[in-house]
């Protein structure tokens, strides 16, 4: 179960860091599976959209291998190696103790960013890309799979964001190269910023409203991580216009 220090924290400040949550004999398969389809080696499985840069769309760039195009894999819930992160007890036993014993899954990616890209994801919340509610309910888990620093575009996080609204998350940002579906929220006070660096295995849990986004990778390596988002059975779906309907697992 969670401590109780962790789970103090993850609602003062939106977020709690667990280290070492994940055991490094549950991350090679994930990046192992990774390396298969994103290489091309093996198809995506079905519903799994694999995501290139879009620097690399563009011809801005040329990967030097295929494994240096792809920005993500996103919703790999038919992929029983992957979705394997999402069932693992420990996990699921932090996620619990914040939202309930009945959940199910509503998000799956897994992010690789790639040396020689931009690769900038802007401060924004999650919770602009759901329609579930209450927003108490979702949290979301965040794995390095690989090490995860300031010089390779680790997480970085406002605390107590959370307690604010849903912020006006408007056009991207004014970069040269932004990534599909990447969209900045309103209003953001830079300097609040905090930065999280993570060994493989550390687990991030936080708070859809809670502000976030990645920097550059300056490095020469990849920076990886695997991510799902759970919402307790109990959310429901506003009434009124929605987003594309999610792809949604109940965890037994």
């Amino acid at each position: 179960m969670l401590r109780a220090a962790d789970r103090d924290h993850y609602w003062e400040h939106g977020f709690a860091l667990l280290r070492g949550l994940v055991d490094p004999g549950v991350l090679a398969p994930l990046e192992a599976r990774f390396l298969e389809i994103a290489s091309g080696r093996e198809p995506a499985p079905a519903g799994c959209v694999v995501m290139r840069d879009v620097m690399v769309v563009r011809g801005e760039v040329t990967p030097a291998t295929p494994v240096h195009g792809v920005n993500k894999l996103l919703s790999f819930e038919e992929d029983p190696v992957l979705f394997a992160y999402a069932r693992d007890e420990r996990l699921l036993a932090a996620v619990r103790a914040l939202i309930g014993p009945s959940v199910m899954t509503i998000s799956t990616n897994l992010f690789n960013k790639p040396p020689g890209v931009d690769g900038r994801h802007p401060l924004h919340q999650d919770l602009r890309y759901f329609t579930f509610r209450p927003a108490e309910k979702i949290v979301a888990t965040w794995t390095a799979i690989s090490p995860c620093t300031r010089e390779n575009g680790c997480l970085a996080v406002i605390p107590g964001s959370h307690r604010g609204p849903l912020r006006r998350h408007g056009d991207p940002p004014d970069w040269e190269s932004v990534n599909y579906g990447f969209f900045a929220a309103e209003d953001v006070e830079l300097d609040a910023r905090v930065h999280v660096e993570m060994e493989p295995g550390d687990t991030l849990l936080f708070h859809p409203l809670l502000l976030h986004g990645s920097g550059r990778n300056r490095s020469d390596g990849f920076r990886r991580a695997i991510s799902v988002h759970y919402a307790s059975a109990d959310c429901e779906r506003p009434a009124g216009p929605r987003k594309r309907e999610p792809v949604m697992r109940r965890i037994d």
